[in-house]
């Protein structure tokens, strides 16, 4: 838990209102793409959180027995896995001190609750909202010039009717996620103008023609009589201009002359600033700044087309669930989700499983040239009358708040797995296409009969195909004729073994990842597939089938993010011109297998050749099993590594493209020149109290290659002023010789963060990561 900052002495009211509450009308913008010129404050540091109780929305509540925490938030502690249900469905109560320096109107916007909310100010209920997976805002209208309270009361129970939960079932084992409760997203307050644009959607129109143009509908909150224009920049350059008259609350106008516009794609994901200004003569009421890019996605029966040219679609569906926080990580974390999936395991397309996620995550991905399928909360089941209306604004919710994201390229507007009534999905289709026309409907199917599929609800026909069950040879269910087909998860855990992680049998993990590899290549064999998006990238919390203790470890990452040896499939299906991959699939380690990995053992590569040497002794060379996966861009090899009893050589292994030696690693084979690892992903971060980065703490060979077969425990201790999220001591032997945590830093000035982690026999490794105050996303 965070330190609380507080000073002996000083009130915990008195510290919060004078010198830790948020100060309104100081900072300028805020996170996103706000109008330059709203005065808003990012609410992340200095609020008080505890149980509710009756009286603790007013005013003059004693708050001495509330813990200071930060936001993103979450309720409870948890730890990696295990999670306990219970420990977060109650009513919570989260309090915030901020100061005003005007009376102007007012109001606070919620990225994320988890799951129902109700606002107050200063003892008044102005609000409430339902659901935890889309944001709200809400007016304040009785802000007093000095102190105010915000009091947000949480609700985490099970027993909502609202989407994903299912009130009159048996608990939250019925879906295939744990969703902690808290304020886990951000939250801003601040002044408003009194003007102001609430709504902004740039749709580029004909896109592959010369004469492609970019369609603005904008919404002021209040009627106007004035002059809307907005301003196209690519590159910081103005590429076009345009305007119209607006008399009332809703203008529409076209910008043209956007010919030299470069297009979005995946592998140059260029983007474009729309600046929009709202005038009454000589006067400026409000600007905005939204960002779009320039692409034609297509779905046909033929396969996916970008652009124009054919992209067999190759992914992960994602859960946003993390060790120790639940989703209630910062901006950075989730945007590092993104770069995982792009540029380390080469995705061109995640799906968004099972609910939106964050605004920071499709921000990446947009920014990253990663294509996103969106969908509505839900899993498995559709609820009553008013779960199916909470449904439909939830449509209405995701689509109004991502329809500018260039990466979203269909909009899953059914319930994930559930057939629900034609009606209710021609309903949630109908919506998502007036609200966004040039995006598709879809929703994921599970019957073996691709049952209950309507041309007019949903336009791509998406299977989440497990036809393949232990014990038969891995197959895909063929495209149905006639409609896009898309697949949408396999594998996961009901393909072979129950659980993938690395503390299993070698021949477990293995299998992992041939079955990721023989699925896409299946994808690959025929043209109408418009692509495969397997199950799943990272292991989640869930107490649903086949889970373990509280986890899912169906992920070719495990919920730390560290690779499994399936993700070295993925890594391996990247241009060897921008990086060269060698990844064995097999661990170089004599504990378990004296006489090493034996006849062909896997190598994940795009190389064109690799060759094999034995304590730098030439031992052949790697043979492709082109024959194995025909359609893959680059097969694995085969190696035959059997050792002599007693020998513990080191693995050298080569890779070369043509002629040319472009990558090569070595492996250790001596576990007493082992060493622990503890390494930072950013080595900086913001002093805002609203940022964290991780560290991974591993046992390595003397090359830095993870060891999996190490266990013992790893004791941790951060010096500086910020929070571990994280558990102190982390079990070696239960997370397969690599864990992570959270370096998160609090509000203030300038300093240093030093996480120290020492083992008994791998001796100790530090990391340390700068705070200042304007520190890099990325």
């Amino acid at each position: 838990m965070a330190d609380s900052h507080s000073s002996p002495g000083l009130s915990r009211r008195g510290f919060l209102a004078a010198g830790g509450a948020a100060l309104l009308g100081v900072v300028a913008g805020s996170a996103g793409h706000t109008a330059p010129g709203a005065e808003t404050v990012r609410l992340g540091d200095f609020w008080l959180f505890g149980r509710y109780d009756d009286g603790c929305t007013e005013l003059g509540f004693d708050e001495i027995d509330l813990a200071p925490v930060q936001l993103p938030h979450c309720v409870t502690p948890l730890s990696w896995t295990g999670w306990d249900p219970a420990s977060w469905q109650d009513r919570w109560i989260y309090r915030k001190h901020f100061t005003a320096t005007t009376t102007e109107r007012h109001t606070a916007r919620f990225d994320g609750v988890m799951t129902n909310a109700e606002v107050h100010l200063n003892g008044r209920l102005v609000a409430t909202h339902e659901g935890g997976y889309l944001p709200f805002e809400v007016a304040l209208p009785d802000v007093v010039a000095g102190d105010n309270v915000l009091a947000v009361v949480v609700d985490g129970r099970w027993a909502l009717d609202v989407p994903p939960n299912l009130p009159r079932d048996e608990g939250p084992s019925v879906i295939d996620f744990y969703q902690p409760a808290g304020i886990y997203r951000p939250a801003t307050v601040g002044a408003v103008p009194r003007v102001r644009l609430a709504d902004v959607f740039a749709r580029p129109v004909d896109v592959l023609s010369p004469g492609r143009s970019l369609h603005l509908t904008c919404t002021l909150d209040v009627p106007v009589v004035g002059q809307v224009t907005a301003s196209v920049l690519q590159a910081g350059r103005e590429l076009a201009r345009g305007g119209a008259p607006v008399r009332g609350t809703t203008v529409e106008f076209d910008v043209g002359g956007l010919g030299a516009v470069r297009l979005w794609d995946v592998d140059d994901p260029a983007l474009c600033e729309v600046v929009v200004t709202v005038q009454s003569g000589k006067h400026t009421l409000d600007q905005r700044v939204v960002r779009t890019g320039f692409r034609d996605a297509r779905f046909t029966p033929d396969g996916f087309f970008l652009n124009g040219r054919r992209l067999k679609l190759f992914g992960l569906n994602r859960h946003q669930w993390y060790p120790f926080a639940g989703g209630a990580m910062p901006d950075r974390v989730q945007r590092r989700d993104a770069e995982i999936l792009r540029r380390e395991l080469n995705c061109t397309m995640v799906r968004c499983s099972h609910y939106p996620q964050s605004s920071a995550f499709l921000d990446a991905c947009d920014e990253l040239g990663l294509l996103v399928w969106e969908e509505i909360p839900g899993w498995g089941h559709v609820g009553d009358d008013a779960w199916q209306r909470r449904n439909l604004a939830d449509v209405e919710g995701m689509v109004v708040r991502d329809r500018n994201h260039p990466s979203i390229v269909v909009w899953g507007t059914r319930v994930n797995e559930a057939n629900g009534t034609t009606a209710m999905y021609q309903r949630t289709g109908q919506l998502a296409r007036q609200l966004d026309p040039s995006r598709p409907t879809s929703g994921a199917l599970a019957s073996p009969t691709l049952g209950r599929f309507a041309g007019s609800d949903v336009e791509i026909l998406a299977y989440n195909d497990y036809t393949a069950r232990r014990g038969v040879p891995f197959r895909l269910r063929p495209p149905r004729p006639g409609v896009p087909y898309l697949v949408t998860e396999t594998i996961g855990t009901l393909a072979g073994a129950r659980a993938y992680r690395r503390t299993d049998a070698p021949g477990v993990r293995q299998q992992q990842a041939e079955l990721h590899a023989k699925a896409h290549d299946l994808a690959a064999a025929d043209d109408r597939y418009c692509g495969l998006l397997a199950w799943c990238a990272f292991d989640y919390p869930s107490g649903w089938q086949r889970a373990v203790g509280g986890s899912k470890y169906a992920g070719v990452s495990d919920i730390f993010r560290i690779p499994k040896p399936a993700a070295a499939f993925y890594a391996s299906q990247a241009d060897p011109r921008g990086r060269a991959v060698v990844e064995p699939g097999f661990a170089w380690d004599f504990t378990a297998q004296p006489a090493g990995p034996g006849p062909g053992a896997t190598i994940w590569s795009n190389c064109d050749r690799l060759l094999l040497f034995l304590d730098d002794r030439p031992a052949g060379e790697a043979r492709s099993r082109r024959a194995d996966f025909p359609h893959l861009r680059y097969p694995p090899f085969a190696a035959d590594l059997v050792v002599p009893k007693g020998r513990r050589p080191e693995l050298r292994i080569d890779g070369y493209v043509g002629e040319r030696l472009v990558v090569s690693r070595r492996f250790s084979g001596d576990r007493a020149s082992d060493v622990l690892s503890c390494v930072p992903d950013d080595p900086e971060l913001r002093a805002d109290g609203s940022d964290a980065t991780r560290v991974v703490v591993a046992a390595v060979d003397r090359f830095g290659t993870l060891r999996a077969g190490t266990a013992g425990e790893v004791r941790l201790t951060l010096t500086g002023p910020g929070e571990l999220i994280g558990d102190p001591a982390l079990d070696f032997g239960a997370t397969g010789g690599a864990a992570a945590v959270w370096l998160r830093p609090f509000a203030g000035s300038p300093s240093t963060l030093t996480l120290t982690a020492r083992h008994q026999t791998l001796g100790s490794a530090t990391a340390s990561v700068r705070v200042t105050a304007n520190a890099a996303h990325s």
